[in-house]
C-alpha cells in the first residue's frame, strides 16, 4: 500500500505554488524549454552522482511545474535499486515499471494518474536481481518509444551516476540528461567523475542543478547550464 502521506509535503511545487522554491521550478523549466528550442527534449533522465542529493525531490517537482504548463508528462521511476516515486505520490506501486518489462502487466496498468492535473507516473515495481539488464533492454526501448508517442514529455528517474551502471544505460536513450548536486556536500571530484561517465557514453547533459542553494528570498534550487 502506498504511504499516506508525508512525502506529499516534498512536492512543493504542488502544495505552495506561490513559494520561492516552486518558482525556481519553474524558472529550471523555462531554461529547459530554451535549451532546447533546435532540438526538442521530448524524454529527459535526471540523476546525481551520489545519493542524497535530492534528485527525486527535483525530478518530482519538475515534472510537477511541466504538467502545470498544460504538458502531458510522465514520470517513470527507474531506480530500480532504492524507489520513491510511490511514497512521493501516494499511489500503488503493485506493478510498474519492472511489471511491464516483465509483462506481468498492460502499459495502461502501470501508467497512474495522480493528483496534479496532466501528470501521471510509472512506479518501479517489484526490485528485480537484474536491474541494469532490464533498463538496457530492447522492451525498455520501445517503452520509451512508445511513452514519447504518447505524452508530451517523459522524465525518468535514476539511481546515482557512481553507484551503479543503470544511469549511464538510461542516458544513451534520452534526449537528455540532468545533474542534481547538493550544495556544500559533493565533492568536486565526485561531480566530476560523474559528468565524465556520462561523457564516456555520448550523452547530452543540459545542465547541474545546484540543490538546496538559499539565497536571501528563500530560494533553495537553481539551474546552471553545461
Amino acid at each position: 500500500m502506498p504511504r499516506p502521506t508525508d512525502d506529499r509535503k516534498k512536492l512543493i511545487t504542488a502544495a505552495q505554488p506561490k513559494s520561492p522554491a516552486a518558482e525556481a521550478y519553474r524558472t529550471l523549466r523555462t531554461n529547459l524549454q530554451y535549451s532546447g528550442l533546435d532540438d526538442p527534449i521530448r524524454s529527459m533522465m535526471i540523476t546525481s552522482a551520489v545519493p542524497t542529493e535530492g534528485k527525486s525531490t527535483t525530478i518530482n517537482n519538475l515534472a510537477i511545474a511541466y504538467a502545470q504548463s498544460d504538458r502531458q508528462v510522465v514520470l517513470i521511476d527507474a531506480d530500480l535499486r532504492k524507489p520513491t516515486a510511490h511514497h512521493a505520490f501516494g499511489v500503488s506501486n503493485r506493478f510498474g515499471l519492472t511489471g511491464l518489462l516483465t509483462g506481468r502487466c498492460s502499459l495502461e496498468e502501470a501508467v497512474i494518474s495522480t493528483h496534479v492535473k496532466g501528470l501521471s507516473v510509472i512506479t518501479a515495481g517489484v526490485v528485480p536481481p537484474n536491474p541494469a539488464e532490464m533498463l538496457a533492454s530492447r522492451k525498455m526501448d520501445e517503452l520509451l518509444e512508445e511513452l514519447r508517442e504518447r505524452f508530451d514529455l517523459v522524465l525518468i528517474d535514476t539511481p546515482p551516476v557512481l553507484a551503479v551502471s543503470d544511469a549511464q544505460i538510461i542516458s544513451t536513450k534520452c534526449d537528455g540528461v540532468l545533474l542534481v548536486v547538493k550544495a556544500g556536500k559533493l565533492k568536486r571530484a565526485e561531480a566530476l567523475r560523474a559528468k565524465e561517465q556520462l561523457t564516456f557514453v555520448q550523452a547530452r547533459l543540459l545542465g547541474v542543478v545546484l540543490n538546496q542553494a538559499k539565497s536571501a528570498d528563500g530560494g533553495s534550487y537553481y539551474y546552471y547550464g553545461s
